[in-house]
């Protein structure tokens, strides 16, 4: 699997473009900077854009995405009714009020998968940071470590915050006890923001991680 991240936007999400090396590319997060995303893809063809959840610094060039790419956009479904008014996406909130996407082409549910040539992403459905936030995992089709895309559901050494409109920190919490814990522990997770990690250090090191 070949995984690239573009940073962007002044928040410095993780956009990355994923793809088995030679077929069409899965963009997850087009948060800003569409023309660094676009160079990234290249000219690979697009088959899908995915959002982790809804928030503003995730979607931000999705609008321009779609619109050059003509990749349909999804989203999990109780996500996807926030993306469009910039009071949905927090946008306005936080002095982004332009910061909106087209409405999803296709709503997102838990076990659904969404693939490009030979890559295969699982959703999972981990609400706590927005009650549509989920993850993306993968297994690795020339045999290496799994991947996990978690949006700002788990990052390196912390979790996603859950202070803002809609965020259920137990909703969270339930999320990486059900669906993250059972990981390979050698799983990469590539995070909405900040560095990667793996499942083994988070559940080593996160203060945030279920223990018994």
């Amino acid at each position: 699997m070949r995984v690239t991240r573009v940073q962007v936007g002044p928040l410095e999400s993780n956009c990355f473009i994923v793809s088995d090396g030679v077929g069409p590319v899965v963009v997850i997060d087009p948060g800003d900077d569409l023309g660094d995303i676009l160079e990234a893809v290249g000219s690979s063809e697009v088959a899908a854009i995915v959002l982790t959840h809804c928030h503003f610094d995730h979607l931000g060039a999705a609008a321009g995405l779609v619109g050059a790419t003509r990749a349909p956009l999804l989203v999990h479904a109780d996500d996807a009714e926030y993306l469009t008014t910039a009071s949905g996406t927090g946008g306005a909130l936080f002095g982004f009020p332009h910061a909106v996407a087209p409405a999803a082409d296709r709503v997102l549910a838990d076990g659904d998968t969404v693939e490009a040539g030979d890559v295969r992403l699982q959703v999972l459905h981990t609400p706590g940071h927005t009650p549509g936030g989920i993850c993306l995992f993968a297994a690795d089709s020339a045999g290496g470590a799994p991947h996990l895309f978690s949006g700002d559901t788990l990052f390196a050494g912390s979790v996603g915050r859950t202070d803002f409109p809609r965020g259920d920190a137990r909703a969270l919490s339930r999320s990486i006890a059900t669906k993250l814990v059972m990981l390979p522990g050698d799983t990469i997770v590539h995070p909405g923001h900040g560095p990667d990690t793996t499942i083994a250090r988070e559940a080593r090191i996160n203060p945030f991680w279920p223990r018994a």
